[in-house]
């Protein structure tokens, strides 16, 4: 059943352009203002972070909107706080909406006396008082059993099959999507489905950690314009090497579509430096300058996507129908026109 209250959004530092961005796209949904709870979020002189929030949130559904993105620990902090001032408040139900989950790459353990960073960080937001959590690409599936609370994990690749359609519309007969790695073909072979193009790997094989050794392309990519799909990019390291095998390969052009582009230095660098003509990034991170003025770097919102989650969440209807390229189509339809 609907609930008798109207969904309120809160959100920390992290991304607070894309909470706004969420914002504006409900109230169009609604057809009511639907603005930011006020509050504020800051910090000490000794950086303790410090929550105050300045509306009655008694028995109202909250939603807090905060990537736990670098600065990793100060957001996830910031979330943590946040759900605990809300908690004692009152607030009838606390839901998280972390569009990129910081220590998701912390989700075993890959040798003796290291930590799984993942699995603590699911038990901290369940302590604080989060009774949902949203999120988008998740580095493991099995985080989502972490949880022992609702978790819906939304998927990027709907939103970039649009995409490629819009901007390979006439040649997707030459596209082939390539997995980076052979732990991320499942991810891959997702969107080459939808797209309807053939899948090819690029296998690496690495001496010690942090160094790739050899690389070798698994499949005929001659004359094919190819579309590298991951979920995180960090250094770019990797990426911009698999970009240049491809070409080495045959390949005509060399595209990547990344859910999470954290681009730590220097990556920014490395890409515009690459033989890749476009990598497609979301805005699940805030983007920096740096990024927003490369010339090779597009970012593809996610705020109509996340605000029809929240919507589905708060009316106690499908959040599942959101993995479909056909339902996603008509929210993003100013961006991708249908033919």
């Amino acid at each position: 059943m609907p609930s008798l209250v109207e969904p309120k959004l809160i959100s920390g530092n992290a991304n607070k352009p894309l909470a706004e961005a969420v914002a504006r796209r409900m109230s169009m949904h609604r057809g009511i203002n639907v603005g930011l709870v006020d509050a504020r979020v800051e910090r000490f002189n000794d950086f303790e972070i410090f929550v105050e929030v300045y509306e009655n949130v008694r028995g109202e559904d909250m939603f807090i909107i905060q990537p736990t993105s670098n600065p990793a620990n100060d957001n996830l902090m910031e979330l943590l706080i946040m759900a605990d001032a809300l908690r004692r408040s009152s607030a009838g139900r606390i839901t998280a909406v972390i569009p990129y989950f910081g220590y998701a790459r912390q989700d075993r353990r890959t040798k003796a006396r290291t930590p799984i960073s993942a699995k603590l960080v699911a038990n901290l937001l369940t302590e604080a008082g989060i009774e949902r959590v949203l999120t988008m690409d998740l580095h493991a599936a099995q985080i989502q059993g972490f949880f022992d609370i609702p978790v819906d994990n939304l998927y990027a690749s709907p939103v970039f099959a649009l995409d490629i359609h819009h901007h390979f519309k006439g040649h997707l007969e030459d596209v082939m999507v390539i997995s980076p790695d052979v732990g991320g073909v499942a991810r891959a072979r997702e969107l080459a489905q939808r797209i309807g193009c053939p899948l090819a790997i690029v296998d690496k094989r690495r001496e010690k950690p942090g160094e790739i050794a050899e690389m070798t392309v698994i499949g005929d990519v001659t004359d094919k314009k190819c579309i590298i799909v991951d979920d995180i990019c960090d250094t770019a390291g990797t990426l911009c090497k698999a970009a240049q095998v491809l070409v080495d390969n045959g390949a005509t052009e060399v595209h990547s579509y990344i859910t999470h582009g954290v681009l730590s230095d220097p990556a920014v660098e490395r890409i515009k430096n690459s033989v890749m003509k476009s990598l497609v990034i979301t805005d699940s991170i805030e983007p920096t300058e740096d990024v927003k003025s490369a010339s090779n770097i597009r970012i593809v919102p996610t705020a109509p996507m996340f605000a029809q989650a929240i919507l589905n969440i708060w009316a106690g209807t499908s959040v599942s129908s959101l993995f479909e390229t056909d339902t996603l189509g008509p929210i993003y339809e100013g961006m991708y026109p249908r033919d």
